[in-house]
């Protein structure tokens, strides 16, 4: 267990991607955190500082996680490389003994039950969280309330064209709380001509997700629940990266204060 009157020294995965920049210099901003490593195999070699901007610490990004980490000594680590890597990373980081904090998307069931699994025979909790803005938490915690009264629901989520993954870990956790929440699942509407295929969207536990990905969006999502002369939209836009940081931050300073491996910010932000 880390000394808790100290800098928490965290390993950064996917450092020189969009979002591992922008977690290197807002942790850098911070005293609460050190960045002792710096992970990134398309970097290799490079400064983090002239990769991530002037206030990053000058130290060498790395390309081999496990024995990076060995050297380095991390607390925590906070990953936003790809499904596969992430997976593999937060893996290694259990077994030895750092704490991770997956923000990388398209985790699946099994993956999660896996590590989930790892996190029970090593002692070391882990989190996986979809979505760090505490805004998206809070609209998912809203669609869960809104789905006991209110069963009918779709959810439109929509993302930058680079996003590998469709639809969304926010859109499927949503539509998680959804199922677990509502009382009864709803007759899907009769739609008697369907002209184009997949026009209405994918299904996932009975409630369709519409996924759009287009230049010039970040990350954003609605709920939309109908009821009889009503419709009630919840919606959360993320209208640039920093809008995640503060949850990065908290998962961060918490996660090693969890039971086991866990999905989604809100096991920190309402823990009772």
């Amino acid at each position: 267990m880390a000394d808790e009157t100290r800098a928490l020294r965290v390993v950064v995965a996917g450092a020189a991607g969009r979002m591992g920049t922008t977690t290197v210099q807002a942790l850098a901003l911070d005293p609460d955190f050190e960045i002792v490593c710096a992970v990134d195999r398309a970097h290799a070699g490079e400064s983090l500082r002239a990769v991530a901007g002037p206030k990053a610490p000058d130290i060498p990004i790395r390309e081999k996680f496990g024995v990076s980490v060995d050297e380095t000594k991390p607390d925590v680590l906070i990953d936003f490389t790809t499904h596969a890597s992430a997976v593999e990373h937060a893996a290694s980081a259990l077994r030895r003994g750092v704490a991770p904090v997956i923000g990388a998307t398209g985790l699946t069931q099994h993956d999660i039950a896996e590590l989930k699994l790892l996190s029970e025979e090593t002692g070391v909790p882990g989190i996986y969280v979809p979505n760090f803005a505490i805004g998206a938490v809070l609209m998912m915690r809203f669609a869960e309330m809104a789905a006991r009264w209110l069963p009918d629901v779709e959810i439109l989520e929509m993302h930058h064209d680079r996003k590998l993954d469709a639809p969304s870990g926010t859109a499927i956790l949503t539509a998680d709380l959804i199922a677990e929440s509502r009382k009864c699942v709803p007759t899907p509407p009769v739609t008697q001509n369907l002209k184009v295929e997949g026009a209405r969207g994918g299904v996932y536990k009975d409630i369709p997700i519409h996924s759009v990905r287009l230049p010039g969006l970040v990350a954003h999502q609605a709920v939309l629940f109908g009821g009889k002369g009503e419709l009630l939209t919840i919606r959360h836009d993320s209208l640039d990266r920093s809008s995640f940081m503060e949850g990065v931050k908290i998962a961060l300073r918490n996660v090693r204060k969890l039971q086991g491996f866990v999905v989604g910010l809100d096991k920190i932000l309402f823990k009772s």
